[in-house]
């Protein structure tokens, strides 16, 4: 082992560490151009989280009512009384679909009960009616979506233009500056940056929310896709049958 050598008197010399990167000061520190990307990247990662918030539950009671409706509704042999449980389930985009389908289907039975000459339709109209209401019940459940599509394939190339901004600001100030070294454009650069890691950091986690919440709409609508065959199947034979 070798000892070092030190003078009476001297204190030793610490190698100094790695410096400390305050981030509020980088973000704050930068122009109002980066500024300005950065306070636009975070309100878009909090309308990101505030929309993934409300869709997390909203998914959650579709998938849970529409999995009771159809235990009630094969369980149950009664149309109306499956009516009367579907009023309840109003975040089940299944049982919205069936209130159309049955609210039609009682239209077309009255309608022959009451006029056997009169034309009132058959199963189409009834599946007309459903397709309309899978329609307005996938709209409602893709409502949001698109903020987190339009968040996910915009914020990093809104980072990287704070970022081309900031180094070009830097580089200008450069040419003013007393000194050419690196160490008068490290600040500005270290603070264009920021910009870039802000939009990634906003996009990522739009880019996972947006495709679970896809997915769970796509599995929604295959429910209702498959219930509606079997609704129309059941109406055209027992209801609608021509004889």
């Amino acid at each position: 082992m070798v000892a070092l050598a030190t003078t009476p008197g001297v204190p030793l010399a610490v190698p100094a560490g790695p410096p400390q990167v305050n981030f509020w000061h980088l973000l704050w520190g930068s122009g109002w151009v980066v500024r300005l990307v950065l306070i636009t990247l975070v309100g878009c990662s909090i309308g990101c989280w505030g929309i993934a918030m409300a869709k997390s539950l909203e998914m959650r009671r579709a998938g849970q009512q529409s999995e009771r409706f159809i235990e009630v509704f094969w369980d149950e042999k009664n149309l109306a009384g499956i009516q009367s449980v579907s009023s309840d389930l109003r975040d089940s985009p299944v049982a919205q679909v069936f209130r159309a389908g049955y609210q039609e289907l009682q239209r077309l039975t009255r309608g022959k009960r009451g006029d056997e000459e009169g034309d009132f339709g058959g199963v189409e109209n009834v599946q007309r009616a459903m397709i309309r209401a899978r329609t307005q019940e996938v709209t409602r459940l893709e409502r949001g979506l698109t903020f987190l599509a339009t968040t996910s394939s915009t914020a990093p190339f809104i980072g990287l233009f704070g970022t081309v901004w900031g180094i070009m600001t830097a580089f200008i100030g450069l040419s003013s500056a007393t000194t050419s070294s690196i160490q008068a454009v490290a600040p500005g650069i270290a603070e264009a940056l920021i910009a870039t890691a802000v939009g990634l950091a906003a996009a990522i986690p739009a880019v996972v929310m947006h495709n679970r919440f896809a997915r769970q709409v796509r599995v929604l609508a295959a429910d209702m896709d498959t219930f509606m065959s079997e609704f129309l199947n059941i109406a055209e034979r027992h209801f609608l049958s021509r004889k």
